[in-house]
């Protein structure tokens, strides 16, 4: 695919902010930043605090209020529940682009699409922390980490990841979405084939029921596609900033 990429109508490019999930940072991004910052376009990795979807998507907003000009959302795993949730009008955000992510609609939560279809084996690897409030912090346990979340990684590198990783509070996953903004907001999808988070067949049904402009499907692919495939990523952003 060309990496030329085509003059927003306004003229100017969109920012492309990328917005991690659970058990992980924006450095999780740093493979598709790169290409993305080669081809020209001003990233932002936002932190996303996984405290809960409504108050994690404020957050989000209040970034995206202070950016000039056109965006285009990027989530991955949870952070598609808080690109979903984002309020920031359809004016300034173009597109959102779900890697491996949930996209739920208006009453669901990321723990039931979850476990819509089989495959999913994450709440086998969970370490549970309790917090002052009864709730709970979770993290993978770490000689669990690259089996589940990164099994396509270069073994020092999930490493790496199992030791960044940051938590998510359990009410977070459990918590209803809002209206989605997949219904007013074009959206592509990029499917991880072998998820074990996030089964593909609930990523597909997602993608299907948020009219997809486009879908790709990474067949052999773990959670972590963004940092295994990232050009495929990569295209896929560009196609949907352009």
């Amino acid at each position: 695919m060309s990496t030329a990429v085509a003059a927003h109508p306004t003229g100017q490019k969109p920012t492309i902010v990328l917005v991690h999930g659970a058990f992980a940072d924006g450095a999780s991004w740093n493979p598709v930043i790169e290409r993305l910052q080669h081809r020209g376009y001003t990233t932002i990795a936002v932190a996303n605090p996984l405290r809960g979807v409504r108050a994690d998507a404020d957050a989000l907003d209040a970034r995206l209020a202070a950016i000039d000009g056109p965006v285009v959302l990027v989530g991955h795993s949870y952070g598609g529940a808080v690109i979903t949730n984002t309020t920031t009008p359809s004016t300034k955000v173009k597109a959102l682009v779900y890697v491996a992510a949930f996209a739920p609609t208006t009453g669901e939560s990321a723990g039931q699409l979850a476990g819509k279809y089989p495959g999913g084996t994450l709440g086998d690897t969970l370490a549970p922390v309790t917090l002052p409030d009864g709730t709970h912090d979770l993290y993978i346990k770490p000689e669990l980490f690259r089996q589940q979340f990164a099994a396509d990684v270069p073994t020092r590198q999930a490493a790496l990841m199992a030791s960044t990783q940051r938590p998510i509070r359990d009410a977070a996953l459990d918590e209803a979405s809002g209206d989605p903004a997949w219904a007013t907001i074009p959206s592509w999808f990029v499917l991880a084939g072998a998820d074990k988070n996030i089964p593909v067949q609930a990523q597909k049904f997602m993608a299907d029921r948020a009219h997809s402009h486009a879908t790709i499907t990474v067949d052999k692919a773990s959670h972590s596609v963004a940092v295994s495939h990232p050009d495929t990523v990569v295209d896929l952003i560009t196609r949907a900033a352009n």
